[in-house]
């Protein structure tokens, strides 16, 4: 990967986008993310780090949006993939 700190990032529920950032807006960048988590922990493969969310969030949105069954959720970083889920019923 060129550089990890110019990635493009999404979020569409179903097919619409909600969420759209970049991985340099990030506050702190990914070097010091991992080294500062490293500290703490050990990190192996396949090891996920949440780091939050850019605007948009459903429940913050005029009229609030919130998930329900049914609805198919796709996540995209440009380059690496796309990871989409589907919300079961209850």
């Amino acid at each position: 990967m060129p550089d990890p700190h110019k990635l493009l990032i999404s979020l569409r529920l179903n097919g619409q986008v909600m969420q759209e950032s970049s991985t340099r807006e990030l506050i702190f960048n990914i070097d010091h993310l991992i080294a500062h988590i490293s500290q703490l922990i050990t990190l192996e493969a396949g090891d996920i780090i949440f780091t939050g969310t850019p605007p948009g969030v459903g429940m913050a949105r005029k009229p609030p949006v919130f998930l329900k069954a049914g609805d198919v959720v796709e996540v995209e970083v440009a380059g690496l993939g796309t990871l989409k889920n589907s919300v079961a019923a209850e």
